[in-house]
């Protein structure tokens, strides 16, 4: 009787693994964004425990006891938190003050962009639409409603203070489970540990970044005396950790206000100021401290923000990278036979070798390419220099 291999009798078709693997993502991304409530906030208290964690270990080396250090740590943390969504809200109540006292102008604006759009042939029920945007009793509701919801976002920070707490107990025996773990699964414990060491970099140098990229914004709209400075240098602080799509949300508050008290020249100012402090600081400055923590392409980048915007909200488009970094390490960097799939992902060291390599055998190719084409012509016109000198 012959005998058949039990991998091969149990495989199944390409295509039927790819849409079962499309299936499983779909349910799974399903339950998370049925489910955010919950995940935003456990994964937010992750990612700031690992960022703690080594002020707390360094604590522990200088002779501060465990719990003390540990104490100390999500404390500070917690604080700083607090003073974030203080400052926040007093930006808010700032931004509602500030919305009476240019509501002529906010109409007068939109009503010239009404006359605008019916010249270039909108129809009068999508002007109509349009405009009502542009109602500043609207946004004022808005932000009453944010503003009534205190008892919500103190409900908020608590369960995260408290996951702080848990998370930073258990965490101190992290290293005893990893040494554990490093005798069966080695591999997944390399992952995690990049994973921990790519995420703690990359938020905190994006937290400097990002609050060095708010005060000179800040700064630069006070020279420009636009209204709500502090409010849009603190609105260019939270959407430095949206990749690639932060800087036109934080740019357009000030446009509008810009233009309102200062009209085109104030904007084409702030468009320059903006432009120039997001190029040096995103595009020169963060490449360089961050380095390769991150090792994600850019298309990759701009997709994960707008995946997890849709799965989890606000939430999700700020920890976009870190949520993303989770799922490669998951899915690529814990299984040895998924390590080709990195390059994929973004990790281009080596492709960047090969890429040099081709670009030098394309340059070689064309310039013996061109130098035959040369000699080409030349015979090709000694051959009819010949021809006429026989006639």
């Amino acid at each position: 009787m012959s005998t058949i291999d039990a991998s091969t009798q149990w495989a199944l078709p390409r295509a039927t693994v790819i849409l079962l693997g499309l299936a499983a993502f779909v349910v799974v991304t399903f339950g998370i964004g049925a489910m955010r409530g919950v995940v935003g906030p456990v994964f937010f208290a992750l990612v700031l425990t690992i960022c703690v964690h080594p002020a707390r270990r360094w604590m522990e080396g200088r002779g501060v006891p465990r719990g003390l250090a540990t104490v100390i740590a999500i404390l500070a943390v917690f604080g700083l938190l607090a003073g974030f969504f203080a400052a926040l809200l007093f930006a808010l109540a700032q931004f509602t003050t500030l919305l009476p006292q240019f509501a002529p102008q906010i109409e007068d604006a939109a009503a010239q962009l009404g006359s605008f759009l019916t010249s270039i042939g909108f129809g009068p029920e999508q002007v109509t639409t349009i405009i009502d945007g542009f109602e500043p009793s609207r946004a004022a509701d808005l932000i009453t409603a944010v503003l009534g919801g205190i008892s919500g976002i103190v409900f908020g920070l608590v369960v995260l203070l408290t996951l702080l707490i848990l998370m930073a107990l258990d965490a101190t025996f992290v290293p005893a489970i990893l040494r554990q773990m490093q005798m069966r699964r080695p591999t997944l414990v390399v992952a995690l540990a990049s994973f921990g060491s790519s995420v703690r970099r990359y938020m905190v140098m994006t937290t400097l970044l990002g609050i060095a990229q708010g005060v000179l914004n800040w700064l630069a709209l006070l020279v420009l005396q636009v209204p709500g400075a502090a409010l849009w240098g603190l609105l260019s602080f939270i959407c430095s950790f949206i990749p690639n799509i932060g800087y036109f949300i934080a740019i357009i508050p000030p446009l509008v206000f810009g233009y309102l008290v200062g009209g085109i020249p104030t904007v084409i100012a702030v468009i320059v100021i903006y432009g120039i402090v997001n190029a040096v600081v995103q595009s020169i400055v963060q490449p360089r401290v961050i380095g390769n923590a991150v090792q994600l392409s850019q298309s990759i980048t701009f997709a994960s923000v707008l995946f997890w915007a849709a799965v989890l909200g606000a939430v999700g488009a700020i920890l976009a990278v870190p949520l993303t970094l989770l799922g490669r390490t998951i899915l690529v960097d814990a299984d040895p036979r998924m390590s080709w799939w990195r390059p994929v992902t973004g990790d281009v060291g080596e492709a960047k070798l090969l890429a040099a390599e081709l670009v030098a055998e394309n340059r070689a190719q064309s310039k013996a390419q061109r130098a035959e084409n040369r000699a080409q012509s030349k015979a090709q016109r000694a051959e009819k220099a010949a021809r006429k000198n026989g006639g």
